[in-house]
């Protein structure tokens, strides 16, 4: 895929897949605003290798939970990087519990980090995109937002409502060429995954026909192809990266 030219935002791109997508992109050809919430290190790094592949590529604190650091995350790229043809919406966390147990501030975390940090963001670079006529948006979902997984009410609920919001701004926008997609990964080696018992990982496994973990570079080779004008006549649609877990 060949993204020369191309200017692309990634949120929560310090590390896993946002990291890896930042990557990818970057080698495609793509200059990339790298979005981290606390830990700067992480997200210098990534620019640092970016600049290495002789792209430009910034770093950009802002927690997208909140609308006017995500509305100022958007500005801030645009500015920096000359334009904005990419938008990748990452940043994601849990706060898992079960329904009983769980916390009024656990769900209202995960919902403001997950969904509505998609909305914040996606709103202020389609103003952008609206003006050129032409985009891309990539929003992160996860096979739990498509079966719902028990003690993740809050997570499945964030993801399950990233595909709803994606199908009805894909619908909005394709007048535009502004496409929207959505990819949703199944259980992908991150620190998300790597905080789990070995008896959980292996009843994971056992579901998945592929019989292995995602790697976050199985997510970012997508988000490339979906990037790029190869995909030019898909929209609205939520891709399953799961090993075949969710078939």
């Amino acid at each position: 895929m060949n993204l020369r030219g191309k200017t692309a935002l990634i949120t929560g791109a310090s590390r896993g897949i946002g990291r890896a997508c930042a990557l990818k992109l970057a080698e495609s050809g793509a200059d990339i605003a790298v979005n981290y919430s606390s830990n700067k290190v992480l997200a210098e790094e990534v620019v640092r290798m970016i600049r290495q592949m002789g792209r430009q590529a910034v770093a950009v604190q802002a927690d997208v939970s909140r609308q006017k650091e995500a509305e100022a995350m958007v500005e801030t790229a645009i500015d920096a990087l000359g334009g904005l043809d990419i938008l990748i919406n990452n940043a994601g966390i849990t706060r898992d519990a079960l329904l009983i147990r769980m916390k009024e501030e656990d769900w209202v975390e995960v919902l403001n980090t997950n969904l509505s940090s998609v909305f914040f963001t996606t709103k202020a670079a389609v103003k952008y995109m609206m003006k050129k006529r032409r985009g891309r948006i990539i929003n992160i979902s996860s096979v739990i937002g498509m079966t719902g997984n028990a003690g993740q009410a809050n997570y499945s609920a964030s993801k399950a409502g990233i595909v709803g919001f994606s199908k009805s701004i894909a619908r909005e926008l394709a007048q535009r060429n502004i496409l929207v997609n959505v990819i949703a990964p199944g259980f992908i080696e991150t620190d998300m995954t790597n905080i789990l018992s070995e008896k959980q990982k292996d009843a994971i496994l056992s579901m998945i026909p592929l019989g292995r973990y995602g790697k976050p570079e199985d997510i970012a080779n997508l988000a490339a192809f979906l990037a790029s004008d190869e995909s030019g006549y898909l929209t609205g649609q939520v891709i399953p990266v799961d090993g075949g877990m969710n078939m």
